[in-house]
Protein backbone atom coordinates (compact mmCIF):
# COMPACT_ATOMS: atom_id res chain seq x y z
CA UNK A 1 0.00 0.00 0.00
CA UNK A 2 1.48 3.38 -0.31
CA UNK A 3 0.93 6.73 1.37
CA UNK A 4 0.08 10.48 -0.29
CA UNK A 5 2.61 12.52 2.06
CA UNK A 6 2.82 15.54 -0.15
CA UNK A 7 2.07 18.73 1.76
CA UNK A 8 2.68 17.17 4.94
CA UNK A 9 5.61 18.92 6.79
CA UNK A 10 6.13 16.08 9.28
CA UNK A 11 6.35 18.99 12.34
CA UNK A 12 2.99 19.23 13.31
CA UNK A 13 1.78 22.62 13.60
CA UNK A 14 -1.96 23.11 14.72
CA UNK A 15 -4.26 24.51 12.07
CA UNK A 16 -2.65 21.80 9.38
CA UNK A 17 -4.69 19.08 7.85
CA UNK A 18 -2.69 15.54 6.85
CA UNK A 19 -3.49 14.83 3.06
CA UNK A 20 -5.28 11.99 2.70
CA UNK A 21 -4.06 8.23 2.55
CA UNK A 22 -4.40 6.66 -1.19
CA UNK A 23 -5.89 3.06 -0.40
CA UNK A 24 -5.32 1.98 -3.86
CA UNK A 25 -3.63 -1.46 -4.31
CA UNK A 26 -0.72 -1.99 -6.78
CA UNK A 27 -1.58 -5.28 -8.53
CA UNK A 28 1.48 -5.55 -11.42
CA UNK A 29 3.35 -7.47 -8.79
CA UNK A 30 0.70 -10.35 -8.58
CA UNK A 31 -0.02 -9.98 -11.98
CA UNK A 32 3.83 -10.62 -12.61
CA UNK A 33 3.45 -13.50 -10.52
CA UNK A 34 0.76 -15.21 -12.28
CA UNK A 35 2.40 -15.04 -15.85
CA UNK A 36 5.60 -16.61 -14.55
CA UNK A 37 3.87 -19.33 -12.76
CA UNK A 38 1.45 -19.87 -16.11
CA UNK A 39 4.30 -20.10 -18.07
CA UNK A 40 6.07 -22.62 -15.29
CA UNK A 41 3.19 -24.91 -15.73
CA UNK A 42 3.28 -24.71 -19.67
CA UNK A 43 6.35 -25.97 -19.85
CA UNK A 44 6.35 -28.73 -17.11
CA UNK A 45 2.54 -30.41 -18.17
CA UNK A 46 3.97 -32.15 -20.91
CA UNK A 47 6.19 -33.92 -18.54
CA UNK A 48 4.03 -34.78 -15.90
CA UNK A 49 1.17 -36.51 -17.93
CA UNK A 50 2.42 -39.87 -17.46
CA UNK A 51 3.23 -42.45 -14.82
CA UNK A 52 5.64 -45.08 -16.82
CA UNK A 53 8.76 -44.69 -14.91
CA UNK A 54 11.57 -44.06 -17.92
CA UNK A 55 14.54 -42.53 -18.43
CA UNK A 56 14.71 -40.06 -20.85
CA UNK A 57 17.57 -39.16 -22.90
CA UNK A 58 18.73 -35.47 -22.27
CA UNK A 59 19.23 -32.75 -25.67
CA UNK A 60 18.62 -29.25 -26.28
CA UNK A 61 15.96 -27.75 -28.17
CA UNK A 62 12.38 -28.54 -27.92
CA UNK A 63 9.36 -26.24 -27.54
CA UNK A 64 5.74 -26.82 -25.85
CA UNK A 65 2.66 -27.17 -27.54
CA UNK A 66 -0.76 -26.21 -26.35
CA UNK A 67 -3.61 -28.54 -26.54
CA UNK A 68 -7.59 -28.32 -25.22
CA UNK A 69 -7.44 -32.34 -25.30
CA UNK A 70 -5.44 -34.09 -22.26
CA UNK A 71 -2.23 -35.27 -24.63
CA UNK A 72 -2.10 -38.60 -26.52
CA UNK A 73 1.34 -40.00 -24.64
CA UNK A 74 2.83 -43.80 -25.96
CA UNK A 75 5.97 -44.75 -23.76
CA UNK A 76 8.31 -47.33 -24.47
CA UNK A 77 10.40 -48.71 -21.66
CA UNK A 78 13.16 -51.03 -22.68
CA UNK A 79 13.10 -54.16 -20.74
CA UNK A 80 16.60 -56.89 -20.44
CA UNK A 81 17.65 -58.22 -23.81
CA UNK A 82 18.28 -57.32 -27.30
CA UNK A 83 17.04 -54.82 -29.62
CA UNK A 84 13.42 -55.44 -31.52
CA UNK A 85 12.13 -57.69 -29.12
CA UNK A 86 12.04 -56.38 -25.71
CA UNK A 87 10.50 -53.25 -25.06
CA UNK A 88 7.21 -52.81 -23.04
CA UNK A 89 4.33 -50.26 -25.33
CA UNK A 90 2.49 -48.24 -22.78
CA UNK A 91 -0.48 -45.90 -24.53
CA UNK A 92 -1.03 -43.61 -22.08
CA UNK A 93 -0.94 -45.37 -18.42
CA UNK A 94 -2.28 -49.03 -20.36
CA UNK A 95 0.00 -51.53 -21.40
CA UNK A 96 -0.36 -52.38 -24.93
CA UNK A 97 1.24 -55.01 -27.16
CA UNK A 98 2.99 -53.51 -30.25
CA UNK A 99 0.55 -55.97 -32.60
CA UNK A 100 -2.77 -54.28 -31.06
CA UNK A 101 -0.75 -50.56 -31.44
CA UNK A 102 -1.73 -49.59 -34.92
CA UNK A 103 -4.97 -50.19 -34.86
CA UNK A 104 -5.69 -48.37 -31.56
CA UNK A 105 -3.90 -45.44 -32.23
CA UNK A 106 -5.98 -45.31 -35.62
CA UNK A 107 -9.28 -45.43 -33.90
CA UNK A 108 -8.21 -42.95 -31.39
CA UNK A 109 -7.32 -40.89 -34.54
CA UNK A 110 -10.56 -40.95 -35.94
CA UNK A 111 -12.26 -39.44 -32.79
CA UNK A 112 -10.00 -36.26 -32.31
CA UNK A 113 -9.87 -33.15 -34.42
CA UNK A 114 -6.61 -31.44 -36.38
CA UNK A 115 -5.76 -29.91 -33.59
CA UNK A 116 -5.28 -32.25 -31.15
CA UNK A 117 -3.06 -34.98 -33.70
CA UNK A 118 0.11 -35.03 -31.60
CA UNK A 119 1.26 -38.04 -29.74
CA UNK A 120 4.38 -37.20 -27.30
CA UNK A 121 6.90 -40.53 -27.89
CA UNK A 122 8.08 -40.99 -24.33
CA UNK A 123 11.60 -43.17 -25.27
CA UNK A 124 13.71 -44.61 -22.74
CA UNK A 125 17.19 -43.68 -23.66
CA UNK A 126 18.54 -47.26 -23.88
CA UNK A 127 15.76 -48.06 -26.30
CA UNK A 128 17.38 -48.79 -29.84
CA UNK A 129 16.96 -46.64 -32.42
CA UNK A 130 15.45 -48.98 -34.70
CA UNK A 131 12.51 -49.87 -32.26
CA UNK A 132 11.61 -46.21 -32.34
CA UNK A 133 11.53 -45.71 -36.23
CA UNK A 134 9.14 -48.78 -35.82
CA UNK A 135 6.86 -46.84 -33.57
CA UNK A 136 7.08 -43.09 -35.62
CA UNK A 137 6.49 -45.00 -38.30
CA UNK A 138 2.90 -46.12 -37.10
CA UNK A 139 2.50 -42.94 -35.67
CA UNK A 140 2.72 -41.38 -38.83
CA UNK A 141 0.66 -44.50 -40.28
CA UNK A 142 -2.20 -43.47 -37.68
CA UNK A 143 -2.54 -39.49 -39.49
CA UNK A 144 -0.67 -38.23 -36.49
CA UNK A 145 2.37 -35.92 -35.61
CA UNK A 146 4.91 -37.01 -33.24
CA UNK A 147 6.83 -34.82 -30.20
CA UNK A 148 9.81 -37.02 -28.71
CA UNK A 149 9.98 -36.09 -25.38
CA UNK A 150 13.17 -35.25 -23.90
CA UNK A 151 15.10 -33.77 -20.93
CA UNK A 152 16.08 -30.48 -21.45
CA UNK A 153 19.94 -30.25 -21.73
CA UNK A 154 21.92 -27.51 -18.98
CA UNK A 155 22.84 -24.55 -20.38
CA UNK A 156 20.95 -24.63 -23.51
Amino acid sequence: MAMNMAGSSGGGGRGRRRAAVMAEINVTPMVDVMLVLLIIFMVAAPLMTSTIDIDLPVASGGKSLASNAPPLTLSVKRTNGACNSNVELYLGDTLISSADLLPKIKAIRETRSDADSVVFLRGDKDVCYTDMMKLLGYIRTAGFKANIVIVPEQGS
